[in-house]
């Protein structure tokens, strides 16, 4: 097939549109592969449209590979089975609701995974039928509160989501495992530098969960990895490995201090070590214990103040509490809201007055490394006083442990004695999850066993964003140029661009073009001529990124044309009579 620059919809721009915030958003549109409908919003050209149909096929024939069938729900979907999942409710503002002419409650879809449940419940009742694995590729829909970074985070975007239907618990890690390593392929072939971590399950449930993370600067997640050995986590799921209880018989009682004029931790640990210096080190923000004050939003609207103990060397991350909380939204307390629990005092506020059985009545959760034992130095609870001397488990008895603060560069490594973690940012391009039985629950999907019992099914789900692939390729692959795709989901195979203004290099370059297409290659021919000069050529064939270049130009006269590959900008002339062979074999491979 060939496209002609001539008559192909697009128009390439020199500057960067105002509203692109990363590279591969200001390329993206600038090569005309994408354009802005609305906030989160955008149509897909032609040469976008092809690179995000073979990140599909790539998807689609691997999916096939492991046995899954492609079905195509509705992206109109109806209330009930949501609501008897909860979800109609924990999606919350997220949710796009709509309501039909008679009054009837529907929702643009952001998953599907009651509606994969009932399709499976309305035909299949016994274990003979099983496992199953379907897949859809459709356009989804969430209503993000801060879209950015044009398709990487839309409110509109292509999603492969699968879910496979097991008899017991053997079959789901068998399936989980068949999606993993299909999941390795695809990204393989995709051809960019991924890591697969742990993550949380969030709003979806289930257990065993992991990402599958681009590698990018410009990520909004942040993942770590091990220095010694292979842990890697999404820095939601890391889980803090907590110390060993400390003995403390011979820990002084609990006493409270003037310490004026120390609202911050910094001068806190200045004012310890001058009027209570310690005999065996200084004191640090490590022995502070801070008891930070947020407010729990959860999804049918009622508010849950609760307060996270973390040591005073850590901030509480928004994002990894989030991760823990799932649908419930996090907000910090506000005065007006701090004015409703007159037992705190403003500043000075400690364990004393935390916990459900405490004067507050306010939930206490405290960060794992709080453990019996350890000694601290907290709020008294009065103006201008901090406690010395305070001992979990022997003066305070918190709720229990969330992890809410914040991983950092060296932390100790949750799963070896000898590695550190170091962070980095990814995009998240995948995501499986084994679901279990939640929502086979919720809508009664059972069969009859063997033995002519009925048992829920258990379920896994695993999902691709294909969509924003094509940005996470482009992010991975770009440079100051333009875009470099891998060959493998190119909007074509080469790129042949007639150079000059004499006929005799525009009927080479299309006879060149067209015996490239005999070959089953797809060939986009910069035909364009008049005005159009070929550094204008040149620097969009740059900008669109096709992998492999060929100029019909000057060389002509000597019988040669030039070939180059874009990622390394490496040139070759090749002579004209073995023009097609050569590309035909860099194409192939």
């Amino acid at each position: 097939m060939i496209m002609r620059m001539s008559q192909l919809f697009v128009r390439t721009l020199r500057d960067d549109p105002a509203d692109a915030e990363v590279p591969s958003h200001k390329l993206l549109v600038r090569a005309g592969y994408i354009r802005r409908v609305a906030p989160g919003v955008y149509s897909w050209l032609p040469l976008g449209l092809k690179v995000l149909r073979r990140i599909e096929d790539i998807i689609r024939e691997e999916m096939d590979a492991i046995g899954g069938q492609e079905v195509l729900f509705p992206a109109l979907l109806p209330k009930e089975p949501y609501e008897a999942t909860n979800r109609w409710t924990e999606y919350g503002d997220n949710l796009f609701r709509i309501k039909d002419r008679k009054g009837g409650d529907y929702l643009l879809g952001p998953t599907h995974e009651e509606m994969f449940t009932l399709l499976v419940k309305d035909l299949y009742s016994s274990y003979k039928d099983l496992p199953l694995t379907l897949y859809q590729i459709q356009t989804k829909y969430r209503d993000e509160a801060r879209p950015r970074a044009g398709v990487l985070r839309g409110r509109e975007f292509v999603m492969k989501d699968s879910y496979s239907f097991d008899i017991d618990d053997a079959g789901l890690d068998a399936s989980y495992a068949r999606h993993r390593e299909a999941y390795i392929r695809i990204f393989d072939r995709l051809g960019f530098e991924y890591v697969i971590v742990r993550a949380t399950s969030g709003a979806m449930g289930g257990s065993r969960s992991e990402e599958f993370l681009a590698r990018a600067e410009v990520g909004e997640d942040t993942y770590v990895r091990c220095t010694h050995c292979d842990y890697a986590a999404n820095v939601e799921a890391v889980a803090v490995r907590p110390p060993a209880p400390l003995a403390y018989d011979d820990v002084p009682a609990a006493h409270a201090e003037e310490t004026p004029a120390t609202p911050t931790i910094a001068t806190l640990v200045d004012h310890l070590n001058e009027r209570f210096p310690r005999e065996d080190r200084p004191w640090s923000a490590g022995d502070t214990l801070k008891n930070v004050l947020v407010v729990l939003k959860h999804p049918d609207g009622t508010r849950e103040p609760l307060a996270i103990g973390l040591p005073g060397d850590r901030e509480v991350d928004q994002k990894r509490l989030e991760g823990q909380l799932e649908p419930i939204e996090v907000e910090a307390m506000d005065e007006d809201e701090l004015r409703k629990h007159p037992a705190l005092v403003k500043g000075y506020i400690g364990p004393s007055v935390l916990g459900e059985e405490s004067a507050s009545g306010i939930r206490y959760l405290v960060d794992p490394r709080v453990v019996e034992g350890t000694r601290w130095v907290t709020g008294a609870n009065v103006e201008g006083q901090h406690v010395i001397d305070l001992v979990a488990g022997r003066d305070f008895t918190p709720d229990g442990t969330i992890e809410a603060a914040d991983v950092r560069d060296g932390d100790e490594c949750p799963s070896c004695a000898e590695g550190t973690l170091e962070a980095a940012r990814g995009i998240e391009m995948g995501h499986i999850f084994q679901l279990g039985r939640k929502y086979a629950e919720a809508l009664d999907l059972k069969v009859l066993d063997e033995n002519g019992k009925l048992v829920t099914v258990t379920m896994g789900s695993y999902g691709i964003g294909p969509s924003r692939a094509v940005a996470a390729i482009a992010e991975n692959t770009l440079d100051e140029s333009g875009l470099i795709w891998p060959r493998e989901v190119s909007p074509a195979d080469v790129h042949v661009v007639a150079a000059g203004k004499d006929p005799a290099l525009f009927a080479a370059a299309e006879q060149l073009s067209a015996d490239l297409a005999a070959q089953g290659l797809d060939v986009l021919y910069d035909d364009r001529a008049g005005k159009v000069s070929p550094g204008v050529k040149f620097k969009d064939a740059e900008l669109i990124g096709v992998p492999t270049i060929v100029t019909v130009g000057r060389g002509l006269a000597d019988g040669n044309i030039e070939v180059k590959d874009r990622a390394t900008g490496e040139r070759t002339e090749v002579p004209v009579g073995s023009a097609v062979d050569h590309i035909v074999g860099l194409v192939r491979g």
